[in-house]
């Protein structure tokens, strides 16, 4: 169930030339933030069902991926978190990489081992949680078929 539709890039333009720079050479360059991997996140918009892309870190465990709505220590969600709310199903690429994914959101001891997963890969996740007194959502992306 490939996302299509009309493309919308981030206004944000480091996120959108990052994605640009990603999908055009199959994740081969534009693939690390500070030097960690990422992954491109595509979803639909909750409002405008348009599609759009998001690079994330990743934060992967036996096929599955942690999605972190960290905005950075924000006092708001990020708006990709309302579009995975409202459409949970998603590509995810890594790398060269692209499937189907179906995200939810974890809590209790299963939200607590994807954030200890995800502070091991980036430990700025500790620091974007003591700066905001929202609890930063994680997502889990789970591969369809």
């Amino acid at each position: 169930m490939p996302i299509t539709g009309e493309y919308v890039p981030s206004p944000h333009s480091q996120a959108a030339d990052q994605v640009e720079l990603f999908e055009r050479t199959h994740g081969a360059e534009g693939n690390t933030m500070r030097g960690v991997p990422i992954v491109v996140v595509t979803m639909l918009g909750a409002a405008s069902g348009k599609v759009r892309k998001v690079p994330l870190m990743r934060v992967e465990h036996e096929g599955s991926y942690a999605l972190f709505a960290s905005k950075g220590g924000d006092p708001k969600h990020p708006v990709w978190y309302r579009n995975l709310l409202a459409h949970p199903d998603v590509e995810v690429q890594d790398a060269a990489e692209r499937h189907d994914y179906t995200v939810r959101e974890v809590h209790g001891a299963e939200r607590q081992a994807w954030w200890e997963r995800g502070t091991a890969v980036w430990p700025d996740y500790d620091a974007y949680a003591a700066r905001t007194d929202r609890l930063i959502p994680v997502l889990v992306a789970e591969r369809v078929g």
